[in-house]
């Protein structure tokens, strides 16, 4: 089997990776971009002597360093851009990074500590330090848009822990747009497939035709929605889920969203 083909079924994986670091969709490509292209450039390279999914992950994290992306600015990244210094100055950028590796692409924190060159006792003590610290900046009106109670429960209470406030459960596509109407969310949580066999990815289109709105899709077949067309979700839970999985996805999308800055 080639590299390429070792590779490819990581690759939207890499991309919401990506996507959640900057809380852009372009910029996050731009930079999944530059790794393949690193690898096609100097395959021999490439390190072999570690998972391919994990080697991938590496070379991406060597352009993410290299090119200083913590405060490099793209097209649509201003106003992120200008968030992200608001909020990179109460943190370190490592300890974000240890975050999304481990609770929201899955590794270990050993696996996590070669991806971002620390020991492994130190990912532990980054990804706690990030939770604390986005926690403590990040508050919001979440909409729950779930159909399956047990699951919706289960989000809701995830949401509460975190200090945020819900303001409504919806389980379909009508009743999700008729809540966020009627009571605006800072942050949308929206299941795909809906009780009426309607959609979550319809009502989330509805609700940013009035007002935008960061929306974080749970879905148990991510690979659907990471296809490579546009439009594609920046934040992504894969069903099952872990709490601490959800904790990071929500971290992430009101990392960047405006009305959760600190104030100076």
């Amino acid at each position: 089997m080639s590299l390429g083909q070792q590779l490819a079924p990581h690759l939207p994986f890499l991309r919401r990776y990506s996507r959640a670091l900057t809380g852009s969709q372009s910029q996050g490509d731009q930079y999944v971009r530059a790794t393949l292209e690193a690898i096609v450039a100097a395959p021999a390279e490439f390190p072999r002597d570690v998972d391919p999914r994990l080697g991938l992950y590496r070379t991406f994290q060597v352009i993410w360093g290299s090119a200083h992306i913590e405060g490099t600015a793209s097209a649509d990244a201003s106003e992120h851009e200008s968030i992200a210094r608001a909020r990179l100055a109460r943190m370190t950028p490592l300890s974000r990074q240890a975050l999304l590796l481990t609770a929201m692409e899955g590794f270990t924190p050993e696996d996590a500590a070669y991806l971002i060159d620390v020991e492994p006792e130190e990912v532990e003590e980054l990804v706690a330090e990030a939770m604390t610290e986005i926690e403590k900046q990040t508050r919001a009106r979440v909409l729950i848009i779930e159909d399956e109670p047990i699951i919706a429960m289960d989000v809701e209470t995830i949401v509460r822990d975190l200090g945020h406030e819900v303001t409504g459960v919806a389980v379909t596509r009508d009743e999700a747009v008729a809540l966020a109407m009627e009571d605006r969310p800072g942050l949308v949580l929206a299941d795909i497939q809906l009780a009426d066999d309607s959609s979550g990815i319809d009502a989330v289109k509805d609700i940013l035709a009035e007002f935008q709105v960061p929306v974080i899709f749970i879905t148990a077949f991510p690979e659907r929605l990471l296809t490579g067309e546009r439009p594609e979700p920046t934040f992504l839970i894969t069903k099952p889920f872990q709490r601490s999985t959800v904790k990071a996805a929500i971290s992430q999308a009101l990392f960047f969203d405006q009305s959760t800055v600190p104030a100076e």
